[in-house]
């Protein structure tokens, strides 16, 4: 293992060329993690760092997706991410909310991109039932109003494994993809720092 101080000194080296980068970080990043991820041990402060990383290298928008199979954990898992020490307000919305978000910080706890997606259509249809709404109008715009997460991502990061859980699969359509095989557990600054990197030398082409 390299000493502590070489490793301070590649994070440096890595943070210097992210800002002397040509091209533009992400806006919006969003980071998508599991149940289990939040068991952890520290698994709390080290998202508190890592949101620190988010918005210190050029972003002013995050979106957590936590992907959860036992719906027992959703009420303890929303107390605790609602207090997390943020450097930004922060939202949290579980898969019975319905308000959409606004916070820098938005976080979702279980809410599936397909039940996201479901509802939206739902209520567009319950509007045109009720005469409210013609369908001749109904556009990509009105899908997106009825959205609770409507920000779409720059760049979507999931740790741990290739591929991706049930998650803003509207919004992330144009979304620049990052995967890393480093664990939750063990994300450091030089990882976050390596995938801005990487958005950064890619040429966005948003679906053409």
């Amino acid at each position: 293992m390299p000493p502590a101080s070489d490793v301070g000194l590649y994070d440096r080296y890595l943070a210097l060329r992210q800002r002397l980068h040509p091209a533009d970080p992400p806006a919006h990043v969003a980071i998508v993690l599991t149940e289990r991820d939040l068991l952890e041990q520290g698994a709390y402060d080290r998202l508190e760092r890592v949101l620190d990383w988010v918005f210190d290298y050029g972003a002013d928008r995050a979106t957590v997706s936590v992907s959860v199979l036992d719906e027992a954990v959703v009420p303890t898992l929303v107390r605790e991410l609602r207090d997390i020490d943020a450097s930004r307000p922060v939202a949290v919305r579980a898969p019975d909310d319905t308000d959409p978000v606004t916070a820098p910080v938005q976080v979702n706890v279980g809410l599936g991109g397909k039940g996201e997606f479901a509802a939206a259509v739902r209520s567009l249809a319950e509007e045109v039932d009720a005469g409210e709404l013609d369908p001749a109008d109904v556009d990509e715009a009105d899908v997106e109003r009825r959205l609770v997460f409507p920000d779409e991502p720059d760049l979507l990061i999931k740790t741990g494994a290739e591929r991706l859980s049930d998650f803003m699969i509207w919004q992330s359509v144009y979304s620049e993809l990052y995967f890393t095989d480093v664990n939750w557990r063990d994300v450091r600054k030089r990882d976050y720092l390596r995938a801005v990197l990487d958005y950064q030398n890619r040429q966005r082409r948003f679906g053409r």
